[in-house]
């Protein structure tokens, strides 16, 4: 039986207890590279496109690792290049499909991006599968789960208001909130059982 998504919510929270420090500078060096490689008009654009598949593998991977109480490192986000191909063959049709769809009206770019939102986390979690099989994975995941993940988005739309008014600082908590929670969703919606790695022997 699939979670509540305010239950998803409050383990993200419990989960970040105490661990706050090494999830926001995770998502802070993500954002901040991203910012730097996209701010020079068309080749920054290029350059977003080239390193945003690998970049968001990465970031998949320490979501979910921090979220299952397993090894989390900054390192994590550059794993994404070791996977280079998939990772952006993946990334490039998800916009594209996105695109094509929002084309048509916005509300069909919503749904597209809804089904395809699992993308990175089946990358991350299976290293044999492809780009475009991961995208399929994806779509049949989250058939019937759309709404859910609908109104767990909705559920930080205040959160972000709040960020916004203190100059943004509060995306600094808000980002890695939404990160474990969405990697806790991702979990709960595959219907795994992760337990976290034992203590090492004293």
């Amino acid at each position: 039986m699939k979670k509540d998504n305010a239950l998803l919510m409050k383990e993200a929270r419990e989960t970040l207890a105490g661990r706050w420090g090494l999830a926001i500078g995770f998502c802070f060096l993500y954002m901040l590279i991203t910012i730097v490689v996209q701010s020079p008009r068309k080749i920054g654009s290029l350059f977003g496109l080239v390193i945003g598949g690998p970049m968001l593998f990465g970031l998949a991977t320490f979501s979910l690792a921090f979220s299952r109480k397993q090894e989390a490192s900054v390192s994590q986000l550059f794993l994404g290049f070791n996977e280079f191909g998939r990772t952006f063959v993946a990334y490039f049709l998800r916009i594209l499909f996105i695109l094509l769809w929002a084309l048509l009206l916005i509300v069909p770019g919503i749904i597209a991006a809804l089904s395809y939102s699992q993308t990175f986390y089946i990358l991350a979690e299976d290293k044999t599968i492809s780009g475009g099989e991961a995208i399929k994975k994806s779509k049949a995941m989250m058939y019937g789960n759309k709404k859910k993940l609908f109104f767990l988005c909705l559920r930080f739309l205040g959160w972000a208001l709040l960020s916004i008014l203190t100059l943004g600082i509060g995306f600094l908590w808000l980002i890695p909130y939404v990160q474990i929670t969405m990697a806790k969703f991702y979990d709960d919606i595959s219907g795994k059982m992760v337990a976290p790695n034992p203590a090492p022997a004293q």
